[in-house]
C-alpha cells in the first residue's frame, strides 16, 4: 500500500495537483488537517480515497482522530494541535500505544518530521503551501506491506523544482569588497 501524506494545505492545492501528477500508484491520501475542505476537494477531483481530520484552522476544539488500517498495522491520524505537537510528543506516543498503532501521522507545525520512537513512528509531512523549515514545501510517502513499513519525507523542489543551477550569491562582505571604492 502506498499512501500520500499531506497536511496544512490552507486552501492552496496547486502544488498538491502538481506532485500527484508525478506520483505513481497512490492507494490512499491522508490529510492531517488545516483545511479539511481541501481533502474533500481533492477526493472529488482526483477520485482517490482520502482520510482526513480537522485542524485548528477548521475550528477543531475537540480531538478529531482517525485510525487507518494498513497491511503493516494501524496508523493514528490527527492534526496534533490538541496533543501539543511541536512542544512535546509524549501525548502522541501515548495515544499510539493506547490505540495499538505503529505510527502517528500529524501536522500543525508545518515542519516535516519522520522519527522512530521505540517502534512508533511520528510522521509529519510538513506543508506544501506554507512551510516553516526554509524549504519550498514537503509531503510524505508511506509504504506499508505485511513485512515492512517505512516513510519518506519528500521536498517539493526535488520533484518539481527547477533543474537550472543557481549562481552562488555573495553576502554583505562580498558586497563591501566589490564596491569598496565607494568608501
Amino acid at each position: 500500500m502506498k499512501i500520500l501524506l499531506l497536511s496544512d494545505t490552507h486552501g492552496l492545492l496547486d502544488k498538491v495537483y502538481e506532485i500527484y501528477g508525478k506520483l505513481n500508484h497512490i492507494d490512499l491520501i491522508i490529510h492531517c488537517g488545516d483545511y479539511q475542505r481541501d481533502a474533500h476537494t481533492l477526493e472529488d477531483t482526483l477520485g482517490i480515497p482520502i482520510v482526513s481530520v480537522k485542524g485548528n484552522c477548521d475550528g477543531a476544539s475537540r480531538p478529531d482522530r482517525e485510525i487507518v488500517e494498513t497491511p503493516a498495522g494501524k496508523l493514528l491520524i490527527t492534526h496534533g494541535h490538541l496533543e501539543g505537537a511541536g512542544y512535546d510528543y509524549n501525548n502522541l506516543l501515548y495515544l499510539a500505544e493506547e490505540k495499538d498503532c505503529i505510527a502517528v501521522c500529524f501536522g500543525h507545525t508545518h515542519v516535516p518530521m519522520c522519527e522512530d520512537f521505540g517502534g512508533i513512528y511520528l510522521i509529519n509531512p510538513g506543508s506544501l503551501t506554507n512551510p516553516r523549515d526554509g524549504s519550498n514545501g514537503s509531503y510524505a510517502i508511506l509504504h506499508s506491506t505485511e513485512e515492512d513499513f517505512y516513510a519518506n519525507i519528500v521536498y517539493y523542489d526535488t520533484v518539481c523544482g527547477s533543474q537550472k543551477k543557481k549562481k552562488p550569491q555573495g553576502g554583505f562582505i562580498r558586497g563591501l569588497l566589490n564596491y569598496s571604492d565607494r568608501f
